[in-house]
């Protein structure tokens, strides 16, 4: 098992005093998929006193005793582990209510959510799978273990986990478990704001992110409701192949994998699209603002969700300005006084993430987009004045020169303009000089 030679140690030592152990969940189920393995959950059949006992030269934390977790520091790592156990009732449909211990691995494996969960290892390699999954890892087959009913009514949760688990792995859901995906996801109003957003966060960084969120809108939107309308939305434009929702699938897919940022841009950047349609009389559609008002949609689902907020500042940011036009070296320094640097950066990538998921004859433009990158990156070496902070003269400056109360900021914003503009250069002499002569007329 890759990354478990400690807990493999762990192993051996409770099946040395005389109690079952295993490796088992999430674990296994990566192990048999060839995937990095790195986190390693450990089951027995050792009551938590037990555990304490075996493992009393270490330190040994309760974190969860009350159903039957301990934590050990072995070997200097934390080892996490949990006696085999049956849940009670679910009233809220998020955790058990109580939990009875048992010493069957049979029993603890089969309130697991998925069969590729349930699966556990021993120290030698010893498979337990009692619910096939193995056998389902081998298809790509993503199985609820026994009534999936059952199992969405336990955690409701586990209705979008198992979406997530499609897109990750590039999995179908079982036919009887995507039923219950698609007939139960109102429960899905029952999770806290925090699990869901942590939930989407990984399905929209699946490999198979189009597939899933193509299949399972529905669920997605059942969350995310703002997303809804967009689901279908024909654009009614040339430069547009795909719907509004597969446009803005597609977007999220093109994003560089593990970039979370530009995953989450793309997929609230068009949000506010369909609200802002207007068809001409030739029938072509028209989405003026839905730039800055999908920013203010996205920073309300974000809220919402309970995002961190430098990220939904710099999203919204994102968001606003991705319907931009900006073809010239000034209208890159304009960006960059106005969003800074790094932003304008990532606003260039946004452009040409939209662009991938347009019509083919779109993609020309981001030629231009790297081209423009170029010439950031290169007056950003040289230096040059892109902002009030750089500009060789300052408030001070101009109320010496006789400037007072509005007039300093404008003048800045003026002088500003002139250097970006190349008219004048950054020069505290020509500066002042250009706001003595305007003063004056």
């Amino acid at each position: 098992m890759e990354n478990a030679a400690g807990h493999i140690k762990a192993l051996e030592r409770m099946e040395k005093a005389g109690y079952e152990a295993y490796l088992v969940g999430g674990c296994v189920r990566d192990q048999l998929m060839g995937r990095s393995v790195h986190d390693h959950d450990i089951t027995t059949s050792a009551m938590p006193e037990q555990v304490m006992e075996v493992f009393s030269d270490c330190t040994v934390i309760p974190t969860g005793i009350k159903h039957g977790t301990v934590t050990v520091i072995f070997e200097g790592e934390p080892l996490e582990i949990t006696t085999f156990r049956v849940d009670g009732s679910y009233s809220d449909s998020r955790r058990p209510d109580n939990v009875s211990f048992t010493t069957d691995i049979r029993d603890d494996l089969s309130r697991r959510d998925f069969t590729m969960n349930a699966i556990a290892a021993s120290a030698d390699g010893r498979i337990v799978d009692p619910f096939g999954g193995s056998e389902d890892i081998e298809k790509g087959v993503i199985r609820c273990v026994g009534d999936p009913e059952k199992r969405f009514n336990e955690d409701a949760l586990r209705i979008l986990r198992a979406v997530r688990f499609a897109a990750q792995l590039g999995f179908a859901i079982d036919e009887e478990t995507a039923a219950a995906v698609h007939g139960m996801k109102s429960r899905l109003g029952l999770i806290s704001a925090e699990r869901i957003r942590d939930e989407i966060d990984k399905l929209i960084c699946g490999r198979d992110c189009i597939r899933v969120m193509l299949e399972y809108s529905d669920v997605i939107t059942e969350v995310i409701p703002e997303l809804s309308p967009s689901v279908g939305f024909d654009q009614h434009s040339p430069y547009h192949k795909y719907d509004v929702w597969e446009h803005t699938v597609r977007a999220v897919d093109a994003a560089p994998d593990g970039d979370l940022l530009l995953r989450r841009t793309m997929l609230f950047h068009d949000v506010a699209k369909p609200a802002c349609a207007r068809f001409d009389e030739n029938g072509r559609g028209h989405f003026k603002r839905h730039a800055p008002v999908g920013a203010d949609m996205a920073g309300g689902i974000m809220k919402r969700l309970r995002y961190d907020n430098k990220s939904i500042a710099e999203i919204c940011t994102l968001i606003r300005h991705h319907a931009d036009k900006f073809y010239s070296k000034p209208d890159l320094k304009r960006l960059v006084s106005e969003i800074g640097i790094d932003t304008l950066f990532r606003l260039i990538e946004v452009k040409k993430l939209d662009n991938l998921a347009k019509n083919e004859f779109v993609l020309e433009e981001n030629l231009m987009f790297d081209g423009l990158a170029q010439t950031a990156r290169e007056f950003l070496e040289a230096g040059e004045c892109c902002t009030l902070k750089e500009l060789a003269v300052n408030g001070s400056d101009l109320r010496e020169a006789g400037l007072s109360g509005t007039e300093i900021g404008a003048m800045l914003h003026e002088l500003l303009e002139q250097v970006i503009t190349e008219k004048l250069p950054n020069s505290r002499e020509e500066l002042l000089a250009y706001a003595g002569r305007r003063c004056r007329q």
